[in-house]
């Protein structure tokens, strides 16, 4: 039986290094404790006082006696082994959205992970439906904190039966055991009309408000529906108004959290405010951002930005033509900002809001346009000198797009530069010829 992590490489001038570790040699304990991941690594490495068992590629054992600085690390990068074999989801989910992909994507978007080293790690959330006994003591002993969940409900009748998994309905008992343990929390709801809303998210808001400050944050964000749902439990899109009354209630709920315990606890997704047309509330609302990567704040952050960088616009730059590309809800924030460029001498930007033909009209977010889209949708001799990207549309380690084309592909095909901006700083510099 294969054990330990295999070392991908090691950091030159480095403990590793010196002790005469190379690639493909093997971790298999530390102080006596297997490494079964890089977590196990991390953790038993910060000790001053290491005894390490090293498989050798060749075959040999080794053990090695370590005295170093406390926290000092050894120099080791296990690369993409480091986790090993990711933990899948066990749930089936009334709303999943991976349940609503067409075939024949990159294999990577069909991976349902519910790993709870990958929350702690990446930010992943994950539902704690197939979490151990042993996990559980893992988390607390290894102090994985924070970590990033998907509550959905707090009812245990309604969460197992929306994701279709009878462990569903433990999740308050195995908050309330992380949250005295000292393990911090954020996590979210995402909003199902007819499901989760009303009622059930007033419980499910006081129950987590309950476990404050271990539970740290609360983020409800709008149910993704594609057009490939056909045959599944007939969910329906938030509407506008529900949209609007959803931000009005989660203003009050701030309100009555700031009163009892001065911090908002709850947040609305970035989509409920574009959708309703209500104002995006100022950063201090945010408090330090704390589920910016789940698309809240995302939109405040950026026309912050936006503020700073636009009082550093030129007058005059030489004539330059661009198209800027995003989604049906990103022309609210991008159109203000194309009239204030076009102030500028020299300066036509033109905004182009893709409809998602790809997923679905009623998928309106950046993030989930296709290269196919685009290209259906863009008129070549009406892009101008540069066609813009935001970032978010691509793969965060890669620059394709979540139909597998590239920006490059958008170049051959439309005949016209492109450019990947990842806000409104970059965008600025791309458009006046300092980058890019």
């Amino acid at each position: 039986m294969i054990t330990g992590l295999e070392i991908f490489r090691v950091e030159p001038d480095s403990i590793a290094g010196e002790l005469g570790l190379a690639p493909g040699d093997r971790v298999v304990a530390i102080n006596g404790e297997p490494v079964r991941d890089l977590l196990d690594f991390r953790f038993l490495e910060a000790e001053e006082n290491l005894s390490i068992d090293i498989k050798k590629a060749g075959g040999e054992e080794w053990i090695l006696d370590v005295e170093k600085d406390y926290d000092e690390i050894l120099g080791i990068d296990f690369g993409a082994g480091g986790f090993g074999r990711t933990r899948c989801c066990a749930n089936k989910c009334l709303f999943c959205f991976v349940d609503q992909m067409p075939a024949g994507m990159r294999e990577t978007l069909y991976i349902k992970d519910d790993d709870y080293r990958l929350s702690f790690w990446s930010g992943n959330f994950i539902t704690l439906t197939n979490l151990s006994d042993n996990d559980l003591q893992r988390i607390i002993g290894q102090r994985m904190s924070p970590l990033y969940i998907s509550v959905h409900t707090t009812s245990p009748k309604l969460r197992t039966r929306m994701l279709g998994n009878d462990r569903a309905g433990l999740i308050l008992k195995q908050l309330s055991y992380l949250a005295k343990a000292g393990i911090e929390m954020h996590t979210q709801v995402v909003l199902c009309p007819g499901l989760n809303g009303g009622g059930e998210l007033e419980r499910t808001v006081a129950d987590l408000a309950g476990l404050w400050p271990a539970v740290s944050s609360l983020a409800v964000v709008p149910v993704g529906l594609t057009r490939f749902r056909r045959g599944r439990y007939p969910l329906r899109a938030v509407t506008g108004d529900e949209a609007c009354e959803l931000v009005r209630w989660v203003h009050l709920k701030q309100e009555e959290f700031m009163a009892k315990m001065k911090y908002p606890f709850i947040f609305a997704s970035d989509e409920f405010y574009l959708q309703s047309g209500e104002p995006v509330p100022p950063a201090r609302r945010y408090v330090g951002f704390p589920q910016v990567e789940n698309g809240v704040g995302l939109t405040r952050l950026f026309l912050d930005e936006w503020q700073e960088i636009e009082k550093t616009l030129p007058k005059e730059v030489l004539n330059l033509k661009a198209t800027l590309i995003t989604g049906q809800l990103g022309e609210k924030i991008l159109g203000p900002v194309a009239a204030r460029l076009n102030g500028v001498k020299g300066l036509e930007v033109n905004v182009k809001a893709i409809e998602n033909h790809f997923f679905g009209k009623q998928v309106t977010v950046a993030g989930l346009v296709t290269g196919t889209d685009i290209l259906n949708q863009v008129v070549p001799w009406e892009i101008g000198d540069l066609l813009v990207l935001p970032s978010v549309m691509l793969k965060k380690d890669a620059t394709v797009f979540l139909d597998n084309l590239t920006p490059g592909d958008l170049t051959n095909r439309l005949k016209t530069r492109v450019a990947t901006v990842a806000g409104p700083r970059q965008l600025v510099e791309v458009l006046l010829g300092r980058c890019g």
